[in-house]
């Protein structure tokens, strides 16, 4: 079984950062593409950013620039760095990743529950 927990989300201030973090844990043997989705109220969920185990990283046109994706591959985390955060940033942020376990033969997409950011003005 594997999990992805979240953490890092809060209420900031228009202009301010936050940083997110997502950790994969289980019986996990390796772990392909990870990112981040959000989904703001009465709207779809949305791309943010993934990046691959290589590091290769993929962005949203319209966030490029503010937001940095990362991971630690020995620690099975992915983080996303937001800065210069503006009030349509709030959102639920959903962490994704490409998950093969123990003994498996395919991955498999797997996500976290989210976390919430708000961004007041």
């Amino acid at each position: 079984q594997v999990q992805l927990v979240e953490s890092g989300g809060g209420l900031v201030q228009a202009g301010g950062s936050l940083r997110l973090s997502c950790a994969a844990s289980g019986s996990i043997f390796s772990i392909n593409r990870m990112g981040w989705y959000r989904q703001a109220p009465r709207k779809q969920r949305e791309l943010v950013a993934t990046i691959s185990s290589g590091g290769s990283t993929n962005y949203a046109t319209s966030l490029k620039g503010r937001f940095t994706i990362s991971r630690d591959n020995a620690k099975n985390t992915v983080y996303l760095q937001m800065n210069s955060l503006k009030p349509e940033d709030t959102a639920v942020y959903y962490c994704n990743a490409d998950i093969m376990v123990v003994g498996g033969t395919n991955y498999f997409s797997s996500w976290g529950q989210g976390t919430q950011v708000t961004v007041s003005s």
